[in-house]
């Protein structure tokens, strides 16, 4: 059994051109980058992977998760987390609620709230669980999301342009954070980006996509 996320012999068509091919396998606690221009099916990629690719695509290959076949699988059991560059925090919810929406059935109030409070402690917002999203901080919601998603158990972490809304110095920070807990945690990532920093802070592989289609 191959442990991490596998991306075997995958291809993805857009009216029936090949848009964008992978065949590669992220081993827990690496990160593999693609990069390339905007159009050449970055975040395609990603929602093959997900399972939520739009009906003018095709996805064709397999991909796998610690071994197992998740390729027909409903996004909702596949056990992948994701992160936009938007923070998609629901602004009608505190954010210990924001924090519970993410997490699995289970556990007694008291549980599930001591279980939010140590999340929040582990990226330094002890004490946000009941404040407005609103009065947070673009770093702050960055973080808030990150740990919405470490709550749901996610095997695998795809990075949509994660930080490219961020200021220099917390883009740093928050991508560290990121980079750091999921080798903490074993998660094979996948980031797709336009910008060299994230990839150099990244370390691991990188593919450099160019468009497969002729314009």
């Amino acid at each position: 059994m191959t442990n991490g996320l596998t991306l075997r012999n995958v291809c993805i068509l857009r009216a029936g051109s090949p848009l964008i091919e992978v065949d590669h396998v992220i081993a827990p606690g690496e990160v593999l980058t693609v990069m390339g221009p905007s159009g050449v099916g970055k975040s395609t990629l990603l929602a093959f992977i997900t399972g939520t690719l739009a009906p003018a695509f095709k996805g064709m290959g397999t991909v796998e998760l610690d071994g197992q076949d998740i390729t027909h699988v409903p996004p909702h059991r596949r056990q992948i987390g994701i992160l936009f560059q938007d923070d998609l925090l629901f602004p009608h919810m505190s954010v210990g609620a924001n924090l519970a929406f993410g997490m699995p059935a289970g556990g007694s109030r008291a549980e599930r709230r001591a279980t939010i409070e140590a999340a929040l402690d582990d990226v330094e917002l002890a004490g946000y669980a009941d404040r407005d999203p609103a009065t947070l901080s673009g770093g702050q919601k960055a973080r808030v999301a990150l740990v919405r998603m470490l709550l749901s158990k996610p095997r695998a972490l795809l990075l949509d342009e994660a930080f490219s809304r961020l200021d220099a110095e917390l883009r740093a920070q928050v991508r560290d954070l990121v980079f750091r807990t999921a080798r903490d945690r074993a998660l094979p990532v996948l980031m797709v980006t336009h910008d060299a920093e994230d990839a150099a802070a990244a370390g691991g592989t990188l593919i450099t996509l160019e468009s497969l289609t002729k314009t």
